[in-house]
């Protein structure tokens, strides 16, 4: 039997419909390189923030010393994170983050809990606000100095939205190639501020930094809802972990991308703050709507039109990214049997899982224009942090239930402890600072439990249910040309 190596963690059935020849037998393919995993950590995390609006940090810490002494603490922080996951990684290889680690660590329960919540609200909504910062900044060249009406933002947001998962749709070469170059992009647009705040720092542009840590306007009681702002732009370091079956040589590449990664992330992050406030005082940093655009206003001239570009393309390669790693969790969750059989097929010809690709597409589509997307943002932002701190107490969890686990890359256990511990502070800080909206994004996941037992527990469906299950998954099977997966 030949044996081809392609682009996904699936395997196509001998004589599958559609193939050419009926002995072929699709195995899983090691696609993502060094590279390539360096550029789906690196163009996940950066995106519009840092170029947009980094002054949450400085308006929680009331001083410009203190507001870069946070963004090196949450990279560092981010950074043990990021080591612990490397460990998961490694030692659990599959696909999935998150929910994988949850389901290995807690069982099918909590894991069904995490992929609901992301399925129906999370990962929707989080994908409708980058798609909308995307419509907003690729448009702002058009209209300015105007606004840009919000239809049309809408509008080329759905576009640009249509263009991800058409690519994520077609192959995974292209769409890992394409990260590359936008990873690129957006470490010029880093570039392009950096370069010349650092030439004026330089020569000798040091008056905001005079009484750089003059603490009477800081307030100890905002300082956690400056890393709370931190730790979101930090976030995007894990989606590695989600295409684990996919990485070359894993237990080597998982951990030096995550750290690479890491490294340059938190340097960028620290730089083009000193940047900015080489040209802008703090009160003209958090004065300001947008404080790349502004920067560059000053610095560049004219040629700050393309400063909204870069931004568009940073939330590009943000959005293609997501898509790419979050239709693995998918994939695997399907192949656990907690979600539809038709996620965890994949295509006859393309070899990609275009089901689990295009799951987000409609209600993403959907929130995009009808829903108040920050507000459920609001409601599950906790969620991200309790279900992050789960796995990683899971991997603590797993250093004493299962000791003999193989573990080729291997953290000392007071990094795991201490990202956990900043995991769960931030999680009771929003049950503290916004008790309202956490408590209705809780109680959006506790709908998982009903549909746990409703989907997953209870088999007993009747007949007439279990024929129209059958027939759709049937009906999605000929019509996106997906077949199931081998063993």
């Amino acid at each position: 039997m030949k044996v081809l190596r392609v682009e996904t963690p699936h395997t196509v059935s001998r004589g599958a419909p559609g193939s050419e020849d009926p002995d072929v037998k699709v195995e899983l393919g090691k696609k993502v390189t060094l590279l390539r995993g360096i550029s789906i950590i690196v163009g996940t995390i950066i995106g519009a923030g840092i170029f947009v609006a980094p002054k949450g940090i400085l308006k929680n810490t009331g001083s410009v010393g203190m507001s870069l002494v946070v963004w090196v603490a949450c990279g560092v922080l981010s950074l043990f994170g990021a080591l612990s996951y490397a460990e998961l990684g490694t030692c659990i290889t599959k696909s999935g983050g998150h929910y994988t680690y949850i389901l290995e660590a807690f069982g099918p329960h909590l894991a069904f809990i995490r992929i609901w919540s992301d399925l129906i609200a999370i990962r929707p909504a989080g994908m409708a606000v980058l798609s909308l910062a995307f419509g907003q900044y690729i448009l702002e060249p058009l209209f300015m100095p105007c606004p840009v009406p919000p239809m049309a933002a809408k509008l080329a947001a759905a576009i640009g939205l249509t263009a991800v998962m058409y690519l994520n749709s077609m192959s995974v070469t292209w769409t890992a190639r394409f990260q590359i170059f936008l990873t690129f992009a957006k470490l010029l647009a880093i570039l392009v501020i950096i370069l010349p705040g650092m030439y004026l720092l330089f020569t000798g542009e040091t008056r905001n930094f005079e009484n750089a840590f003059d603490l009477t306007a800081m307030n100890l009681a905002d300082l956690p809802l400056a890393f709370y702002s931190g730790m979101y732009a930090y976030a995007g370091w894990f989606y590695l972990n989600f295409v684990t079956e996919e990485v070359d040589k894993p237990e080597k590449t998982l951990p030096l991308a995550i750290c690479i990664s890491m490294a340059g992330v938190s340097i960028c992050y620290v730089l083009i703050n000193v940047a900015y406030y080489t040209v802008m005082s703090a009160d003209e940093l958090l004065a300001s709507g947008a404080v790349a655009v502004e920067f560059a206003s000053r610095v560049m001239g004219n040629f700050s039109i393309v400063v909204p570009l870069f931004v568009a393309l940073s939330c590009f390669g943000s959005m293609n990214g997501c898509i790419f790693a979050i239709s693995r969790m998918f994939y695997v969750a399907s192949r656990e049997g907690q979600l539809p059989e038709v996620l965890s097929m994949i295509h006859i010809r393309r070899h990609t899982p275009l089901a689990a690709v295009l799951t987000m597409y409609p209600m993403t589509l959907l929130q995009l224009f009808v829903g108040d997307i920050y507000s459920l943002l609001n409601f599950m932002s906790f969620l991200r942090w309790l279900f992050i701190g789960m796995a990683v107490l899971g991997l603590i969890y797993l250093r004493f239930t299962q000791p003999d686990l193989p573990r080729p890359f291997k953290v000392p256990l007071i990094i795991p402890v201490l990202f956990c511990l900043t995991c769960f502070f931030m999680v009771f800080l929003s049950l503290y600072s916004d008790p309202v909206n956490t408590g209705i994004g809780f109680a959006i996941s506790l709908t998982g439990i009903p549909a746990y037992y409703l989907f997953i527990v209870f088999d007993r469906r009747p007949k007439w249910l279990q024929r129209c299950l059958d027939s759709f998954n049937r009906a999605m099977q000929i019509v996106m040309e997906v077949v199931p997966a081998e063993a």
